[in-house]
C-alpha cells in the first residue's frame, strides 16, 4: 500500500469516482478509499435524472458508452394536479433536456473504467480517520486486510456522504449545519415493467405526492408519499401497485403495469447544508456537504457540479501553481448548492401534503399550480432550475 498521494479521496460514490477520474485524466495522482465492498457500492439504488453538467463530465472523460447506448433523452416532464397535467417543455422553453440514466449504472461505469486509467480504489477500508487537515500535509489512516495503513496527502476530498467521517473532521467551532427535516418520506418501488408515461410525472393527489419515473424503456421507478415513521412491511406489493394505479392510470399514457419488485424502500426527506465546504487541506463534495429532497432531481447533479469546481481548482493548483480556485471553491460551490436547495424545497412544498397544512395552504398550492399552467415565464423558470443552473 502506498504511503503518499497528492489527493486522498474519501468515498467511492459518484462524487469521489468522478473526481478521481478527472484528476487522473490530468496525470494527478490520487487514491480513493471506500469503507464498503465493491458489490455494495455498485448495487445502491439512487437517482436517475442527469443534468447536462453530469453528462458533460462523463463525455469529457470518455466514460459514456453505457450513457450513449442506454440513456433516455427527456425533453420535458409533467406536474399533475388532480386530473390536470402541466407539461414543462424543456426543449421549447430553454432548448435543453435531461437524461434518464441510473446512478447505479453511472457508478458501475466509473468503477469499471478505473483500472485502465490508473485510478486506484481501496474497497473495505476500515476505520478511516483524517488527521492534520490544518497542517501543510494531511494524513489518512485506515485498516485493510487486518493491517493498519497511513497515507500522506497534499489534500483530502471528502466525498463520503452524509454519514461519512470527512465532515466531522472539521472543527466544531468552524462548521455550521443548516437542517430541515420533512414530516414524510418516499416509499419507492423498482420493477422491470414498462413506464406508464414517456416522461416523468410529479403528481399532487388527494392522497399525497406520487412520482412516476423510469430507468429504461423496460424498468420503472415509482414513489408515493408516506409518513416519516412508515414501515415498508406495511406495504405489500399488491397494496402499493393498487395505490399507484389509482393515482397514475387516469393521468398516464399507458397506465401502470405491475410486476415483481426488484427493490422497495422508504427514503426520509431532508434539506441539509454544511458550511464551509472546506477547511485547511480538506474539501467536501456531494452528500458530505449537502442533502436535497429528491423532488428536484438534484442530489447526484449537485455532486457533479461540486466535482467540476473542485477538479478545476486542483488542476489549476498542480498545473499552474494557482491557488485561487482552491481558495474560492467553498464559497463558489455552496452558492450553487443553495440555489438547488431553494428549487428542491419549492417543488417539495408545492407538490406534497404537509400534516400541519389546512385548507388555506392547499388553496395556495392549487393557486400556484394554476399560475404555472398559465404562465410561460413561470414554466421557463422551473425549466431552467430543473435542467440545472449554469456552472
Amino acid at each position: 500500500m502506498r504511503a503518499t498521494t497528492k489527493v486522498a479521496i474519501i468515498g467511492a460514490g459518484p462524487a469521489g469516482l468522478l473526481l478521481g477520474h478527472l484528476l487522473r485524466a490530468e496525470g494527478i495522482d490520487c487514491l480513493i478509499l471506500e469503507r464498503q465492498t465493491r458489490a455494495h457500492v455498485e448495487s445502491r439504488i439512487r437517482a436517475g435524472v442527469l443534468e447536462t453538467v453530469t453528462t458533460d463530465l462523463l463525455h469529457r472523460l470518455g466514460i459514456d458508452a453505457g450513457l450513449n447506448a442506454h440513456g433516455l433523452k427527456e425533453e420535458g416532464f409533467n406536474l399533475a394536479d388532480g386530473d390536470r397535467i402541466i407539461r414543462i417543455d424543456l426543449a421549447r422553453l430553454i432548448g435543453c433536456h435531461v437524461t434518464v440514466y441510473g446512478q447505479t449504472e453511472v457508478t458501475r461505469d466509473l468503477i469499471e473504467a478505473a483500472p485502465a486509467r490508473g485510478l486506484d480504489i481501496v474497497f473495505e477500508a476500515k476505520d478511516v480517520a483524517l488527521h492534520d487537515i490544518g497542517a501543510s500535509r494531511a494524513r489518512v489512516t485506515f485498516g485493510k486486510d487486518g493491517r493498519d495503513h497511513c497515507v500522506e496527502a497534499d489534500f483530502i476530498a471528502g466525498c463520503d456522504g452524509f454519514h461519512g467521517v470527512a465532515r466531522r473532521a472539521i472543527p466544531a467551532g468552524v462548521q455550521r449545519d443548516y437542517v430541515h427535516e420533512y414530516p414524510f418520506g418516499w416509499l419507492g418501488i423498482l420493477a422491470d415493467v414498462p413506464p406508464c408515461h414517456p416522461e416523468l410525472i410529479y403528481a399532487r393527489t388527494p392522497a399525497g405526492f406520487a412520482l412516476a419515473s423510469m430507468r429504461s424503456p423496460t424498468r420503472s421507478r415509482y414513489y408515493v408519499q408516506v409518513p416519516r415513521d412508515e414501515r415498508v412491511e406495511n406495504w405489500p406489493e399488491a397494496r402499493l401497485w393498487d395505490e399507484l394505479a389509482r393515482r397514475f392510470d387516469p393521468l398516464s399514457a399507458h397506465g401502470v403495469t405491475r410486476g415483481p419488485a426488484l427493490e422497495m424502500s422508504i427514503a426520509p426527506l431532508r434539506s441539509f447544508v454544511s458550511e464551509p465546504m472546506g477547511h485547511g487541506r480538506l474539501f467536501l463534495a456531494g452528500d458530505a456537504a449537502h442533502i436535497v429532497p429528491p423532488t428536484g432531481a438534484k442530489g447526484l447533479n449537485l455532486a457533479a457540479s461540486d466535482v467540476a469546481y473542485l477538479s478545476d481548482a486542483l488542476i489549476g493548483y498542480y498545473r499552474r501553481s494557482d491557488e485561487t480556485g482552491l481558495q474560492n471553491y467553498a464559497a463558489k460551490a455552496v452558492a450553487r448548492v443553495w440555489k438547488a436547495e431553494r428549487f428542491s424545497w419549492y417543488l417539495t412544498k408545492l407538490m406534497h401534503h404537509f400534516p400541519e397544512d389546512g385548507a388555506f395552504a392547499h388553496h395556495m398550492q392549487s393557486s400556484e399550480l394554476d399560475y404555472v399552467a398559465q404562465s410561460e415565464a413561470m414554466q421557463t423558470a422551473i425549466a431552467e432550475n430543473y435542467v440545472g443552473l449554469p456552472l
